[in-house]
């Protein structure tokens, strides 16, 4: 009976030291500013760190997210990041900041996924249609309209998507849980991959005719961000 009991406690020791290696190690230094080289510098988590004692302001700083962006595209919004290729002292750090821009009536920031953060959103001007699809089998799709004030989360890795119903411009502040999140854009990977998907994949999968799959695979999928 002992022995079962210690099989147990070490069975939870080996599961909890896998769930605290599951997520991104704490920084064990102030700060790592990134650099693009080796030359004096040191490599940690996809970045070259800085010699801490060159550090300057500059390397933690960003300006110009109070500006309005260009929302003359195909999906009428413009994302605007500031994550470690903006802000190099983020490297390390965990954390990054987007804007979103959207126009008037029908503006969208597509159905998206971040692979390595989660997302609160904040909304600032305008009415937006929100929400996100939870994971197989359930596949439910959980949404809330949003005004000025209202906040909303995206967990990691499910898609989500924000749509402008308002007559005027929409802007949102988004933060993120990674210095680097990432993001898939559903159409843009699944119909506008390099080099294309063989249609009879996307056939089989959406169930369309594929004279329809190949002219989305011909359409110019635009990148918001």
């Amino acid at each position: 009976m002992k022995g079962a009991h210690l099989l147990l406690a070490y069975s939870l020791l080996v599961l909890s030291s896998s769930f605290a290696y599951a997520s991104d190690p704490s920084p064990l230094q102030d700060y790592c500013v990134a650099i693009n080289d080796a030359k004096d510098g040191v490599f940690v988590n996809g970045k070259f760190c800085k010699d801490p004692k060159l550090a300057k302001a500059e390397d933690f700083f960003f300006s110009g997210l109070n500006i309005p962006r260009n929302k003359s595209n195909p999906v009428g919004s413009t994302v605007t990041p500031v994550n470690v290729a903006q802000i190099p002292g983020l490297n390390t750090l965990g954390i990054s900041l987007v804007r979103i821009d959207y126009a008037p009536n029908d503006g969208l920031n597509p159905p998206h996924t971040h692979p390595r953060a989660t997302e609160i959103l904040v909304v600032l001007e305008g009415t937006l249609y929100v929400g996100f699809v939870t994971s197989n089998p359930d596949n439910r799709l959980i949404t809330k309209i949003l005004y000025p004030g209202d906040v909303f989360v995206f967990p990691i890795g499910l898609i989500h998507f924000q749509f402008n119903v308002g007559k005027t411009n929409a802007v949102a502040f988004a933060a993120l849980s990674s210095q680097n999140p990432g993001v898939i854009t559903i159409a843009n990977a699944v119909f506008g991959a390099n080099p294309p998907i063989n249609p009879d994949v996307l056939v089989k999968a959406f169930q369309l005719d594929k004279n329809v799959v190949k002219n989305l695979q011909s359409k110019f999928w635009w990148a918001n961000n």
